[in-house]
């Protein structure tokens, strides 16, 4: 059975609280573009040092399994609920909600005319963490994009007196087409608790052959395919730089039998019309496909060990039962993990998407 220890730290100073929380109903995990959430209980008869190992807002949790940091975060939420002492905390990028840019641009570090959204998501950290009591020792990589945000004619900017939230200014980073992915990782670095911001360029992760969820394998349940005629297409206009009769075009059809469906995929950044009819052609394989898997449930097995693959990879997916009948290659944008307890089993719930449903920069 895998070995779990829960720890609290002081966010301001770094002191441990507690070097081994006892937490029930525990499940934690991590996702695409976003901080992630943890949910656990406190046992009943420890209500009364609550105060001394969590302090809501001022407390950093870490998940650990079989002596490797899988989780970290801010606890924001413990209040009894009848017999119960329910903890709720997310990501360390949840920080960023509560903060907000006080002095416009980021005191200085914009408005940025072509600038890479890596960096802006970098700044964004840096101002954060430059702010009296304000460092949570958070590091940010220091990944490069072709990707841009403003323009000479309208540069990013960041007014004080719009104040707004941090969290909002990485998720306008993110929203750039072909812009860069995040992710939070944490991990032991010299005896403590790294906390980082993952940037993927042209995305996070990879494609991997050694990686793959089956039926009568290692997964335990799923959610039934979903088939959704909103989501399918076989025709796709792709509209590029320009503007009127000058902006740039690309049609991309099949005929398949099926009710004719459209598509309009806006790209006003592409210059190219070879590069548009591409991504044109794979938005259009992307919306063709019929069916999905968004949701399985996994037991640790070597075809896929909890802690070997990442938020942002790919995965061959082979599931199979009396009404799905699915074999493709699934991106992770998620997953949570739920530990043993009682009679059940531990498991990881995999949130996935189609491959082929992303259109990535580069």
């Amino acid at each position: 059975m895998a070995s779990y220890r829960y720890l609290t730290c002081d966010a301001t100073t770094g002191q441990v609280l507690a070097w081994d929380l006892p937490l029930s109903d525990v499940s934690y995990g991590p996702e695409v573009n976003g901080p992630g959430s943890l949910q656990a209980t406190l046992e009943p008869h420890l209500a009364h040092v609550l105060g001394s190992m969590v302090d809501p807002g001022n407390t950093l949790i870490f998940a650990e399994r079989h002596s490797q940091l899988m989780w970290g975060g801010l606890i924001w939420r413990a209040e009894p609920e009848g017999g119960k002492y329910p903890i709720e905390a997310a990501g360390f990028g949840s920080y960023l909600s509560k903060r907000h840019d006080l002095h416009g641009n980021l005191d200085g570090r914009g408005p940025y005319t072509y600038g890479d959204p890596c960096k802006l998501i970098g700044d964004v950290w840096a101002y954060c963490q430059a702010q009296p009591d304000g460092d949570l020792g958070v590091v940010v990589d220091s990944a490069t994009s072709k990707a841009t945000i403003g323009t000479p004619e309208e540069p990013y900017a960041s007014t004080w007196w719009e104040s707004r939230t941090l969290a909002d200014i990485v998720a306008d980073a993110v929203a750039v087409f072909g812009g860069p992915e995040w992710t939070e990782q944490v991990a032991w670095v010299g005896g403590q608790p790294e906390r980082r911001i993952r940037i993927g360029w042209p995305r996070l992760g990879t494609r991997r052959t050694d990686v793959s969820l089956t039926t009568g394998v290692n997964v335990a349940d799923l959610e039934p395919v979903t088939y959704d005629g909103d989501t399918y297409a076989q025709v796709v206009v792709a509209l590029g730089s320009g503007e009127g009769q000058a902006r740039l075009r690309a049609l991309e059809a099949v005929r398949d039998g099926r009710l004719r469906l459209e598509d309009v995929l806006d790209l006003p950044t592409i210059k190219g019309q070879d590069q548009l009819a591409a991504k044109a052609r794979s938005w259009r394989i992307a919306r063709q496909r019929r069916g999905s898997i968004e949701q399985v449930d996994i037991i640790d097995h070597p075809a896929a060990r909890f802690g070997s693959f990442q938020v942002g990879d790919d995965v061959w997916v082979q599931v199979h039962d009396q009404w799905t009948d699915y074999d493709g290659w699934a991106r992770v944008t998620g997953w949570t993990l739920t530990p043993a307890q009682g009679d059940q089993q531990e498991r990881m719930t995999v949130s996935l998407a189609p491959a082929d449903s992303f259109i990535y920069g580069g």
